[in-house]
């Protein structure tokens, strides 16, 4: 349910209590002032070294995270660790019995991509969402890549896990880049939401998605997350979502324009994709 925001003005009009009575409000609603929570600084540390090691050890359930941090010195038990994985959206990539059972809420579309020849740009592209841990928060981060050059085309930092700032990405890849073939998500609850399919639809491109717990389907973005984390967003505190920002950018436009990829012929993934396009509109 919607909250409801009620004005009452501060006149001689009427007494506060019939003003009140005539609102269905409470007089302690009235006078209740809000007060900004502090963040938990020892809960975003627990997070932090959670996003490492799930970084490092994708395979790691919750039993092995509580294992780990308890080694550590820290004081956590198994229930707290699930909690926050759920928040930071981390899932073990062991597989797991019942994984193939679709969501109830949403429909679950078939794998596309096995035994698949991606031989172009724009022919497959993949998104995922990763954990942003700060100096006093965190955010999440969406991005779009072409599986081909692996360039990653538009990404977008939300502090909450909602559907908006995905489709915002998913919009403006396709704005600048067209649409490709096929788009690969895994079964998250973001992308496999009506909203988010209904754009790929009505761009008639075809939806593919991962099966539970195999990491390997949206390995290039893992790749891209161990990257970003390990050569940027862990060597910087950010303050703000201003600085994560700008950081985070400029990596994506080094790693886009600069860094070269051993898989891609030492070539950026900007090279790849531009030539890869060229080469298609040649032959049209």
């Amino acid at each position: 349910m919607a909250e409801r925001k009620t004005t009452i003005q501060d006149d001689q009009s009427l007494p506060i209590i019939k003003k009140c009575t005539l609102m269905d409000v409470s007089r302690s609603t009235l006078y209740y002032t809000p007060v900004e929570q502090e963040p938990d600084l020892e809960e975003l540390e627990i997070k932090k070294e959670m996003d490492k090691l799930h970084i490092k050890h994708s395979y790691m359930g919750s039993r092995s995270l509580r294992d780990q941090l308890v080694s550590k010195g820290y004081k956590i038990n198994r229930k707290r660790v699930q909690r926050l994985m759920n928040e930071m959206n981390i899932h073990s990539t062991a597989p797991k019995p019942n994984t193939s059972r679709p969501g109830k809420q949403h429909t679950i579309y078939p794998y596309l991509l096995k035994n698949l020849n991606i031989d172009r740009a724009n022919q497959v592209w993949a998104t995922d969402i990763t954990y942003i841990p700060m100096a006093r928060g965190f955010l999440y981060l969406v991005a779009i890549m072409d599986w081909y050059s692996r360039k990653v085309l538009s990404w977008r930092l939300s502090n909450s896990m909602d559907t908006t700032f995905c489709i915002e990405a998913l919009n403006e890849a396709i704005v600048k880049y067209g649409t490709p073939d096929i788009f690969n998500t895994d079964q998250g609850s973001q992308f496999t939401s009506d909203e988010f399919t209904g754009v790929l639809k009505s761009k008639e491109i075809k939806i593919s998605m991962d099966g539970k717990g195999r990491w390997v389907d949206n390995v290039f973005i893992e790749r891209l997350w161990r990257s970003l984390k390990y050569e940027e967003v862990y060597l910087n505190a950010y303050d703000t979502t201003k600085e994560a920002r700008e950081g985070i950018g400029e990596w994506i436009r080094f790693y886009n324009h600069e860094r070269t990829h051993q898989s891609l012929e030492r070539k950026t993934p900007e090279q790849v994709y531009l030539n890869s396009r060229s080469i298609k509109e040649l032959a049209a």
